[in-house]
């Protein structure tokens, strides 16, 4: 159980953190930035927590390549 929440969880984080970029690429609007400051610690708190949670998911490229073979 704790690998399907951390799964989830990361993939949670990292489409807001890709809606958030949407944002930023068609309305030049940064929802963290608009929600936390610009550049606080909070808003690099989300940042972060945005990038570690895409790295993980690159783990997801890894069981696909597994259950390929």
């Amino acid at each position: 159980m704790g690998n399907k929440y951390l799964d989830g969880t990361a993939l949670t984080i990292a489409i807001i953190g890709a809606i958030n970029w949407g944002l930023i690429g068609i309305f030049r609007f940064d929802l963290v930035a608009f929600l936390f400051g610009d550049m606080s610690w909070l808003s690099r708190i989300v940042y972060v927590l945005v990038g570690i949670c895409g790295l993980y998911l690159l783990t997801f490229f890894m069981k696909l390549s597994d259950s390929s073979k």
